[in-house]
């Protein structure tokens, strides 16, 4: 086996969980151009079908489900579906997430649970059944996606950084527990990426004050510029495959350097 093969993800099927866009559509393609097959999650169906026809197009199998991550009693007919369509499950990538701005002293306990249940709890029984299907076939690849914000608390969005920090401690316990059933779980810190999260927090200023805030954004950044989804969802192909095979427990930033200022 070459090295490029051992990036390769055929006969493997995989989970992206808010897969409608962003970080979550360019890890579908991309594991579907590394030859896996794949299942998209989100919220919103019209969306997630648009990117299953992307993965098609790749030569892989795609299916899209409609379904709420932070609703408990939803996620065990996800990992269901994606067993009864595709086979089997061997790769979970954790994207789906919110945030919204609220300072500490003003959360309301309803914003808090509803941040929560998606990015932490509904991440972790996420896994948790999607570890019971790959216990079963004896190997499994977790990626959970968290962010920078998990290293070092970002204001006015303290509750994000909670959980995100929550999202490193919650894979370093799936990997220690779980590596006797062959899965591995590893984790994403993205930095600043282009996607619709991070645009959201300049759409209450003034037109004319938007692209001046995005260009000191961007050079606050050592590399000079915002990542782009493309860029994260390579590390993803990494740790779902077996070119990461010794790799388990691991939170990698993906971040331009950001963390080093």
């Amino acid at each position: 086996m070459t090295t490029l093969d051992r990036f390769r993800l055929d006969g493997k099927v995989a989970l992206v969980t808010g897969g409608s866009r962003g970080i979550g559509e360019a890890s579908a393609i991309a594991l579907a151009e590394a030859g896996a097959d794949v299942a998209v999650s989100s919220r919103k169906l019209g969306m997630l079908e648009e990117v299953a026809e992307k993965v098609r197009t790749t030569g892989q199998r795609a299916i899209a489900i409609e379904a709420h991550l932070g609703r408990m009693d939803q996620l065990q007919g996800v990992v269901d579906r994606v067993v009864e369509e595709l086979g089997r499950l061997d790769i979970l990538v954790n994207n789906a997430g919110t945030n919204f701005f609220a300072p500490a002293i003003d959360m309301e306990q309803k914003g808090w649970d509803t941040l929560m249940n998606l990015d932490i709890k509904g991440l972790f029984f996420l896994a948790q059944a999607s570890a019971r299907v790959m216990r079963e076939q004896g190997d499994g690849r977790i990626v959970n996606v968290s962010s920078v914000s998990g290293y070092r608390p970002e204001v006015p969005t303290g509750h994000y950084s909670i959980a995100k920090a929550g999202i490193h401690m919650a894979t370093k316990v799936m990997a220690i527990e779980w590596a006797e059933f062959g899965i591995r779980a590893n984790c994403i810190a993205p930095g600043p990426i282009d996607t619709r999260l991070l645009n959201a927090r300049f759409e209450l200023m003034e037109p004319d004050e938007i692209e001046p805030a995005k260009q000191a954004s961007a050079e606050r950044v050592p590399l000079g510029r915002w990542g782009q989804p493309h860029e994260i969802a390579d590390g993803v192909v990494y740790l779902a495959s077996d070119a990461s095979s010794f790799v388990t427990g691991q939170t990698f930033a993906i971040d331009g350097g950001v963390l080093l200022r």
